[in-house]
This record gives C-alpha cells, sequence and structure tokens, in this order.
C-alpha cells in the first residue's frame, strides 16, 4: 500500500543538533578528536591491517581498533549466559567487520549525548561508499583460493551489505525504524546529515539519526594508490605542492531534531543545523569541473536554504583533499560564491590531519566544524607552506582560537557529486 507523503509545514522547524558521536584515527569520541583537531595533529601510521607490500604508499589513518573493540565489549552486559548490547549479542558484534564497529562506537556515543529513549520508529540515515567491503574481501579470498571451502560466506555475504551495519546499530540502540542508505561517493556523509535534515523540515520525522562511516580496506586503498592519487609524502590540500589525498577511517553520528522537540524535553543543544545545498556537474566520472561550477551551486543552495549570505560564514571546512584538480576547482569555486568576504575567511581541510574518510568524510567533517564551533578554535594544516595561486583565501596554517559562529563544510565526490552543510553555534 502506498502512503501519501506528509504535508509540509507552512514555516519549515528549526533543526538542532542535541547529539553527537565520532571515531576516527586521532581516538575514539569527543575530547580526543577536538584535540587533534585543535592542535592539527596527523594520525598517519603505517598500514597494519592488510598488506601493502606491493603499494605505492604505506601509509593511512588508521584508527586503533582493538581499543575500539573493547571499548565497545565494556559495554555488554549479561543477560542468561549471553551477553548484550541493547538486542545486539557478543555473537552478531564479532560478525561486524571494521566500518560496522566504527559505526557502532560513533552511533552509541551521540546516542548517549542525546538522551534519547529506544523507539519503535526511529529513522536511520547513513552515508557510506563501500559498507562492508573487508568481509567482501575475505569472501572472494576464500571462495577463490578454496572454493570447495563454504564456511562462513553466507554469513560474510550478509554483513557485506551497509543494511545489515545498520541493522546491527538499531538492535544496539533497541530501537526499529526505517533505515536510507546512501552510496554517493565522497558526499556520501554530508547527504545523508542532509537528506536527514530535509525529513525533519518537510515533516516525516520529529528526530532522525544521521552517520557517515567507512572502514579501511585493501580494495579502496589499492584502488586509490592505482590510480596515483595517494600522497607519497604528506597531504597538503591548497598547496602549490600538493601530490595527492590520504586515506583515512572513521565515522561520526548526529542526532538530529526539531527545536520544539529538544525544548519539549529539555535537551542540550550543541548547535542548529542551518542548511543544506547539493549539486551534481556531470563533467566526469573522477575529475572535478575545472570551475568549480557545481561547488558553487551546492555553496549557494545551502545558503539560500540557510537564508544568510557569504558574509556571514565564520569557517569553511573544505574538501580539500590535497590532489591537483580537486582543489584547484574548489578553491576557484570558494572564491566565486565568497566575493570580497573571499580574502578573509579562514578555511582549511581537516584531511591534513585524518585522511579521506570517503563516505565517512562529511559526518566527521561535520562534527569537526561542531567543535570548532562550540570551543573556539580554526582547525590548523600544519604542512601547509605553498598557497595554490588560486586560493584567495587564507588557509589556516597553525593552532588559533577563534569565536566562530557560523561554520559551512563542503563535500564532494566522484562522478560531480556536491554537498554543502551549514552549521550555526547555538547562543
Amino acid at each position: 500500500m502506498l502512503f501519501p507523503p506528509p504535508t509540509p509545514p507552512a514555516e519549515p522547524p528549526r533543526v538542532v543538533i542535541t547529539g553527537a558521536g565520532i571515531v576516527t584515527a586521532l581516538g575514539a569520541g569527543w575530547q580526543s578528536n577536538a584535540e587533534g583537531f585543535r592542535s592539527g595533529r596527523t594520525a598517519f601510521r603505517p598500514v597494519t591491517r592488510f598488506d601493502v607490500s606491493r603499494q605505492r604508499v604505506k601509509v593511512a589513518a588508521e584508527a586503533d581498533l582493538p581499543a575500539i573493540e573493547r571499548q565497545l565489549l565494556a559495554g555488554f552486559a549479561g543477560n542468561g549466559g549471553e551477553r548484550y548490547l541493547g538486542r545486539l549479542n557478543e555473537r552478531q558484534f564479532a560478525r561486524l567487520d571494521v566500518s560496522g564497529k566504527l559505526l557502532l562506537c560513533a552511533a552509541l556515543e551521540c546516542w548517549k549525548q542525546s538522551g534519547w529513549e529506544p523507539s519503535a520508529s526511529l529513522p536511520l540515515v547513513l552515508g557510506t561508499t563501500a559498507g562492508g567491503m573487508s568481509l567482501g574481501e575475505a569472501y572472494f579470498r576464500q571462495a577463490t583460493l578454496t572454493p570447495k571451502d563454504h564456511r562462513g560466506q553466507a554469513t560474510r555475504a550478509i554483513h557485506y551489505q551497509p543494511q545489515a551495519q545498520g541493522g546491527a546499530l538499531l538492535e544496539a540502540l533497541k530501537c526499529e525504524g526505517h533505515m536510507i542508505i546512501l552510496s554517493n561517493a565522497c558526499a556520501a556523509g554530508s547527504n545523508s546529515l542532509g537528506h536527514a535534515w530535509e525529513m525533519i523540515r518537510g515533516g516525516s520525522a520529529e528526530r532522525v539519526l544521521a552517520a557517515g562511516y567507512e572502514g579501511l580496506s585493501q580494495l579502496l586503498f589499492a584502488g586509490f594508490d592505482s590510480l596515483q592519487a595517494i600522497s607519497p609524502t604528506l597531504c597538503r590540500p591548497f598547496d602549490a605542492h600538493r601530490d595527492g589525498l590520504s586515506v583515512g577511517e572513521g565515522a561520526a553520528a548526529l542526532a538530529l531534531e526539531t527545536l520544539e522537540s529538544a525544548r519539549r524535553r529539555g535537551a542540550v543543544i550543541l548547535a542548529e543545523f542551518l542548511g543544506y545545498g547539493c549539486g551534481i556537474d556531470l563533467h566526469h566520472l573522477t575529475q572535478p569541473q575545472p570551475e568549480g561550477d557545481a561547488a558553487l551551486a551546492s555553496m549557494n543552495a545551502a545558503c539560500q536554504a540557510a537564508r544568510i549570505t557569504p558574509a556571514e560564514v565564520d569557517y569553511i571546512n573544505a574538501h580539500g583533499t590535497g590532489t591537483p584538480l580537486n582543489d584547484s576547482a574548489e578553491a576557484l569555486a570558494i572564491g566565486r560564491w565568497g566575493g570580497a568576504r573571499t580574502a578573509t575567511l579562514p578555511v582549511s581541510s581537516t584531511k591534513a590531519g585524518i585522511g579521506h574518510l570517503l563516505g565517512g568524510a562529511g559526518a566527521v567533517e561535520a562534527v569537526a566544524c561542531l567543535m570548532a564551533l562550540r570551543e573556539g578554535f580554526l582547525p590548523p594544516e600544519l604542512a601547509f607552506e605553498t598557497p595554490d595561486p588560486a586560493c584567495t583565501f587564507p588557509v589556516v596554517r597553525e593552532p588559533r582560537e577563534a569565536k566562530l559562529r557560523v561554520a559551512l563544510s563542503n563535500s564532494f565526490g566522484f562522478g560531480g557529486v556536491n554537498a554543502t552543510i551549514i552549521l550555526r553555534r547555538w547562543e
């Protein structure tokens, strides 16, 4: 049976953030990540999770998975001989791959901070590019090396799919509800937050849990390395001598709800989700449109939705991958968008410290903006030296305190997908 969509309210409700969770190579939780972003600390280390001996590059921003697993297992409680986290038992937890555990870690922190209670109708919006790719790799290795051995293959095939990771999360939260999964390249994390914002503004939900996540896998790492897109030196977004991105992993989750709902239950409001815009340029499978046309459209759309002008933005967390083509196109788009404001507008890319988290990037960078707004700092790029000629804005080069009111975050991806979100400090 088809149900008609809800009638949008005459005046869309204001959307606020009441919970945030994050895990990256800087650590798990708000404090370790906020300290890392504030100081510009880098978290790149030799890859240990799979063989990189045949790759050009051998480092990535790899999360401390054993520590994350210990943290999660500490939350399991005994019940009749079995141990459970919500309705998720220890055996189900063991079936999750690294991406599922990263998602669970971030979402549980967000859930605890939000003060939400278990619900039978909680919308969940997830952004990712590869889901449980490491399980797919394990399936393929066993199928090719020992084709007559089928042990564990059915489990890998099921849990490889992102809806299985989302399902495990709902079990841990003792919730039910419909799930939306967006796999829109490197804009997926921001798209998941933006879609949740649109759901609330459109009247189809009062609260939504939105997240972006990505775990390192050999296929993703080797794929970017084969494209020679990974930097063999340092990730230096917007630097004239940049030579590629660095790959990372992590997850972030945000609890979004109407302002009325948050006030009704006396919740602590972290920030207001002010606007969202997206666009696609259809220029090339992997290369951005050189002038940044769709990036410009995305930023303009977000400002229009937020009802602000570039002059009111205090900081931009750029997509800033460190690749030659992306950074120049984004720099041009920022200059065209900001006009006179551009010359004094602080810009930086947190990918310089935690790498490119692909489908998780937009959500993690939204939490980085949230931290900057609440704690009053500008995330620096310590390795930045020589500005690209296209940069007409100041790149943050050293740790700096700053009172910020509005932050804008860009996420761009393969296929010309572009997304922009705008957050405002709650006062």
